[in-house]
């Protein structure tokens, strides 16, 4: 009986004090808070800036996900090298007249690579010869490319061509590749990553494809419903077509194999290239849609390339009525799509009149990724205030939209949609290539900006909030980021007391 009351007894006083510990936690909790925003604020003090330290508090800040992500983008240089040397690859220079640029392609036919090939190097020779090698990465990156004179390629062109250059190794192992981007991630405290890793299959039919190539984005709604429909019922129909669709998800999920773990998870988006013909635009994006829709892995579908490229201008709209004809056979897909990567001069003014305004109303996109060129679309007042009644989320990548589209920092338009309420995120891109990481751009955000602490904060939380995640999945992370907050602020507010008591 003595035990039992006891028991009985400690179990009345610890439920007793749990209402105290609690009060006391929230209070330790309010003033790390509290703590955090003065740090901060003294950080991006325009009359005295500590970029050092704000640097720090970036790379310890949780950042939530990273939601405008591509896979081969991402992945470094030399990781790309080391590839090539594990495959027993070579990289030959391939001089171009016309472009006035040295490629450095990859040749992965090992038939033909000998070792008295002298236009085709190994990689271990490479690396002992610090200018070929130096050269090596200005090509496949960004790096250097402005901190000394020499010949160079406009900066757009030169950021796009990268891809080709280290496209035939980028599937080295993709499983290999993103458990070394999960890695990184970790290290920067990201627990989300939603990433575009690969194209979807295309599948190809004279008479329909044909049909499609002749369509524009002048055409009637009708000539296009018409195309449309033909080839959507020939793929769904085609068992060659479904064949593929169902291994691109088998390779997704070999992919994604051993990926997420309690403190990070993975999902994918899908795409398609906006500067190849029709037909394959369409037959990738049935692809792309019906793999979606399928398998809750593949969260999204998107459309990348150079948007201000010839073939992406002229067949713009076009594409963005394949996207809504496609929402209607599969309602479920979620739509993220580039739009607004456009700057006055890149193109001619008439191209800058509604691409993210067209994305939205006609695709029936719920991101929008980059969104550079709102300021110059027609009524963009208009347009503001749809972005916020619909609740669509932009994608900031300030870094890519600096170097291709030469945006100065006080003219993007980051500001302008917080200002009217349109919720952003903060993406990286393609890190890889622009040589740097998703702390770097919460810095440019912070530093330039200078938002609240709760507006930082609140950005970060819109990483996951917009996310493709089902709702269970973005609950269980958004209570893994109040965690991961509470432990920031405590350590943010350690630093500040720190700071107080000087060296």
């Amino acid at each position: 009986m003595k035990k039992m009351i006891l028991a009985f007894s400690f179990g009345v006083l610890s439920a007793s004090a749990l209402p105290v510990i609690a009060q006391e936690k929230n209070s330790i909790a309010q003033k790390n808070l509290q703590a955090t925003r003065q740090y901060y604020a003294q950080l991006v003090n325009p009359a005295s800036p500590q970029l050092a330290e704000l640097t720090m508090l970036m790379t310890m800040m949780p950042k939530g996900g990273d939601i405008h992500h591509h896979y081969s983008g991402a992945i470094y240089a030399e990781t790309y090298l080391d590839w090539v040397a594990q495959k027993g690859y070579c990289i030959y220079r391939d001089s171009d007249a016309n472009l006035k640029q040295e490629k450095f392609k990859v040749e992965t036919r090992t038939a033909q690579i000998t070792e008295a090939s002298k236009s085709c190097l190994k990689v271990e020779a490479i690396r002992k010869d610090n200018a070929l090698y130096r050269e090596l990465m200005s090509a496949w990156s960004v790096v250097d490319f402005d901190n000394h004179g020499h010949t160079q390629l406009p900066p757009d062109q030169h950021f796009f061509n990268t891809f080709g250059y280290f496209s035939s190794i980028a599937k080295y192992s993709t499983n290999v590749g993103l458990q070394i981007l999960k890695q990184q991630a970790k290290n920067e405290n990201i627990q989300y990553l939603e990433t575009m890793l690969r194209s979807a299959p295309v599948t190809e039919h004279a008479e329909l494809s044909a049909r499609l190539d002749a369509l524009s984005s002048t055409s009637s709604a009708a000539d296009m419903q018409q195309a449309f429909s033909q080839f959507a019922d020939f793929l769904a129909q085609d068992n060659a077509t479904q064949k593929k669709i169902t291994d691109f998800v088998k390779e997704a999920e070999t992919d994604a194999a051993g990926i997420d773990d309690a403190e990070f998870s993975l999902r994918f988006q899908t795409y398609v290239s906006r500067n190849s013909p029709a037909s394959k635009v369409f037959a990738g994006l049935y692809s792309a849609f019906a793999a979606s829709q399928s398998n809750s892995l593949i969260v999204g579908v998107n459309i990348v390339g150079a948007e201000h490229a010839l073939i992406a201008l002229r067949d713009y709209q076009l594409h963005m009525h394949m996207f809504a004809f496609l929402k209607q056979r599969f309602p479920k897909v979620r739509l993220s799509l580039h739009a607004g990567e456009l700057a006055l001069g890149i193109v001619a003014p008439e191209h800058l009149q509604s691409h993210i305004r067209d994305a939205v109303q006609i695709a029936g996109a719920e991101r929008i990724g980059h969104g550079v060129d709102i300021v110059h679309e027609a009524r963009p007042d208009q347009l503001l205030a749809e972005l916020k009644k619909r609740n669509v989320a932009v994608e900031i990548n300030l870094s890519s939209n600096s170097f291709i589209l030469g945006i100065p920092a006080p003219a993007h338009p980051v500001t302008m949609y917080m200002r009217h309420q349109v919720p952003i995120v903060i993406g990286s891109d393609d890190p890889g290539v622009s040589r740097n990481n998703i702390s770097h751009e919460y810095m440019l955000f912070a530093s330039r900006y200078k938002p609240s602490y709760d507006s930082l904060k609140k950005t970060v939380y819109n990483s996951i909030r917009y996310s493709f995640l089902n709702t269970q999945d973005k609950t269980q992370q958004i209570k893994l980021l109040d965690q991961r907050f509470l432990q920031f602020e405590a350590a943010a507010a350690a630093l500040a007391q720190a700071v107080k008591k000087g060296y």
